[in-house]
């Protein structure tokens, strides 16, 4: 135990780290890890793999995915706008890279190999894309005559135009939705509203026009005709389930569920544990994106409120996707549920996201200080 009189960097961390994230989050790893036992074994020797290959792989990644969200939490938020910005640059060009040099697989180009593992840089991208984004619209805050919105325009424009030509719609709409909710904080005019709902909508006709997987995709949502056995397994295996499930290990349908331990993983608990095993997952992440909501909230720094808030958003939707996916909501988006999915590059990405969440949430005492010696000499209001 940590004294509250010790100082250090350790000690000053402990004290001043959100606890209930932090407990969310490594709880959150906890049911993924407990879950690749129920959902890959299936799904390697189906592939002709050791039944156990990626509940060893899923244990190897997370590890170092822990190690990376608890080093970021050390960060202060100037030194978080650093890294985002390095992490940005880096993954950015990685995207084009993979544009050109990546491994193919079902017609996207969205992975670079790295000896014996794969790394999708995309996912590397969301989480400083958000926070330099958060960075030039508090800038432009501050300081209306800094061009900080245009800029973000500007990137947002980069990022959309290599994540449409890999292509990968589903991280297009998502980047898309936690950015247009930054903006919304910042005070986006309303024109420019009316202006990007209509740029987002002629984007995903173009998209349903030009692109034949995602025209397919839509379509098999919208009729039901076609290809829809894994929606179809899937949807099996949440009604054989029930509330209480059929027991660890006695699930029948995951087995013949394609991407059971990625994108059906949701599937595959309600199938063994239950509705209310799936109302808890659910709760869970509602509570990481509600209190980081409220944070942002009581937040005096632009930046910090912006950030909090993009970052919570960004898990909260693509948990949205997901589970919307699993339960036929949504057209099928091969994406992953955060910290739950199998998947290397999605597991320490999310965690850096959840690192950075916890650096800009921590209790920082000087920072306290300062803004009542400002209350005092009468610079800022008192907070509400």
């Amino acid at each position: 135990m940590v004294s509250r009189a010790e100082r250090g960097a350790l000690a000053d961390w402990f004290w001043t780290i959100d606890r209930f994230f932090l407990a969310a989050f490594i709880l959150l790893m906890g049911v993924g890890f407990m879950l690749s036992f129920a959902a890959s074994p299936a799904v390697a020797e189906r592939i002709g793999l050791d039944s156990f290959h990626f509940v060893k792989r899923h244990a190897l990644f997370l590890l170092p995915a822990i190690a990376v969200m608890l080093g970021i939490s050390f960060l202060t938020p100037r030194q978080v706008r650093r890294a985002a910005m390095i992490l940005l640059i880096l993954s950015l060009g990685a995207m084009v890279l993979a544009l050109f040099f990546g491994v193919e697989v079902k017609g996207s180009r969205r992975w670079i190999s790295i000896g014996s593992f794969s790394v999708q840089p995309s996912e590397f991208m969301k989480p400083a894309f958000v926070i330099v984004c958060a960075w030039l619209f508090a800038e432009h805050a501050r300081q209306p005559e800094i061009p900080g919105n245009l800029f973000a325009i500007i990137l947002f424009g980069i990022v959309a135009a290599l994540l449409i030509a890999q292509p990968d719609l589903g991280q297009t709409i998502l980047t898309a939705a936690v950015w247009g909710g930054m903006f919304f904080m910042a005070g986006m005019p309303w024109l420019w509203i009316i202006v990007l709902g209509g740029a987002g909508a002629g984007g995903l006709l173009t998209a349903y026009t030009l692109l034949p997987h995602v025209a397919a995709r839509i379509d098999k949502f919208m009729t039901g005709e076609g290809d829809t056995f894994q929606m179809d397994t899937a949807r099996e295996a949440l009604i054989r389930g029930d509330w209480f499930g059929q027991g660890p290990g006695e699930g029948i349908i995951k087995r013949i569920i394609p991407d059971s331990h990625t994108d059906f993983i949701f599937s595959v608990a309600a199938e063994e544990f239950g509705i209310v095993f799936c109302m808890v997952i659910v709760a869970i992440f509602a509570f990481v994106v509600m209190r980081g909501l409220n944070h942002a909230f009581k937040e005096r720094n632009d930046f910090t409120r912006f950030a909090v808030a993009g970052l919570v958003l960004q898990i909260g939707i693509q948990s949205m996707i997901n589970i919307g996916v699993n339960l036929e909501l949504l057209p099928a988006k091969g994406m992953t549920l955060p910290l739950i999915s199998y998947g290397g590059s999605s597991m320490i990405a999310i965690c850096v996201t959840a690192g950075f969440i916890l650096a800009l949430t921590r209790h920082r005492p000087e920072k306290r200080a300062s803004e009542r010696s400002l209350f005092r000499s009468g610079i800022v209001a008192p907070a509400e």
